[in-house]
């Protein structure tokens, strides 16, 4: 998730869009929130119009909806505010209409939006993992989980968690009154949406029903306060870690050393290893034996952004740009 740091932005500050790329009905519009120009991964609130009809499809990349207010139907169901969806690449929908408008918040992983209309699954698709919940109706409010744990107030609606990347989709709730003293930064990168409420924070100040943030790893932020409470949908790339401290000025270089020398102090046989292991003349991922089939460790090294060197002799080699093709001789 290669997007820029954007915090703090404010979705009604802005005008909504008229979507026009390939494959989507007319009648949809949104508000780009964040964007990784590289892939096309994007956060958006959506707005359809009244009498809204999406026929049945699938996309190529997964797909996230959480709908705000509103409602959708699909197959004589109706899906209401706190509606969460999670769709995984080449799931086949069926056909989807808002009769009275419906505006979400729609979140694109790993590709650009794309639509295709059919009417069955994809050969590769993961049918099995497939999501729909109704959060707001069918879930429980639960303190946190993590340790080093938030302050008291901050309760929390996992609506999806990845077990390879431990990444996950979840409501958040601040109480009245809720207020954290201490500074944060993480290992992942993390962004959130209020849907209703204001929360202050001490680097931005108020952040309001609307406002939106994406943050890369080990950026601080913090303390924290809510006086009135807050309802907001956040989202990590991977394991959440609250690597707590009491000093606003660090930058992220110093964060993420910090962070590395508590793994060694951890972890210290894993930190040798991958010290050790990672000098080699090739990209080295280390395997997972409960993941086969990784694919391949030269682009699974760039997707993370792992330095590696090559076998050919091109140490750290970055992909900035594409070898030239040498022509060939003709032979006589």
């Amino acid at each position: 998730m290669a997007r820029p740091h954007i915090e703090p932005f404010v979705d009604r500050d802005v005008s909504f869009k008229k979507m026009t790329l390939p494959g989507f009905p007319k009648g949809m519009h949104y508000k780009m929130l964040s964007l990784d120009t590289d892939t096309g991964a994007c956060s958006m609130t959506v707005m359809y119009e009244n009498g809204y009809v999406q026929p049945p499809g699938m996309s190529y990349a997964d797909m996230e909806l959480f709908i705000m207010s509103g409602y959708l139907e699909s197959d004589e169901k109706r899906y209401t505010p706190g509606s969460y969806f999670w769709v995984p690449p080449g799931v086949h929908m069926p056909a989807l209409r808002a009769p009275r408008g419906c505006v979400a918040l729609m979140f694109y992983n790993y590709a650009e939006p794309s639509f295709v209309e059919s009417d069955s699954d994809h050969q590769l698709a993961e049918r099995d993992n497939l999501t729909i919940v109704n959060a707001y109706e069918d879930m429980h409010w639960t303190s946190t989980n993590f340790f080093p744990a938030t302050a008291s107030g901050c309760l929390v609606k996992v609506l999806r968690f990845d077990q390879r990347t431990q990444a996950f989709t979840f409501l958040y709730c601040m109480t009245p009154n809720f207020w954290q003293d201490n500074i944060s930064y993480h290992d992942c990168a993390e962004e959130a949406y209020h849907i209703w409420g204001t929360s202050w924070m001490m680097q931005f100040g108020n952040l309001p029903t609307g406002g939106y943030f994406w943050r890369p790893p080990y950026i601080n932020h913090g303390a924290f306060a809510c006086k009135l409470g807050t309802l907001a949908l956040g989202r990590t790339d991977s394991q959440l870690y609250n690597h707590f401290h009491f000093n606003p000025w660090t930058t992220p270089e110093e964060n993420r050393e910090r962070a590395a020398s508590r793994m060694l102090a951890w972890k210290p046989e894993l930190y040798r290893w991958i010290e050790q292991h990672g000098g080699h003349n090739h990209p080295h991922v280390p395997n997972d034996f409960e993941y086969d089939g990784q694919g391949d460790p030269h682009a699974i090294a760039h997707a993370h952004g792992v330095p590696h060197d090559h076998g050919d002799g091109h140490h750290h080699h970055e992909h900035e740009e594409k070898p030239k093709r040498r022509r060939r001789r003709r032979s006589n």
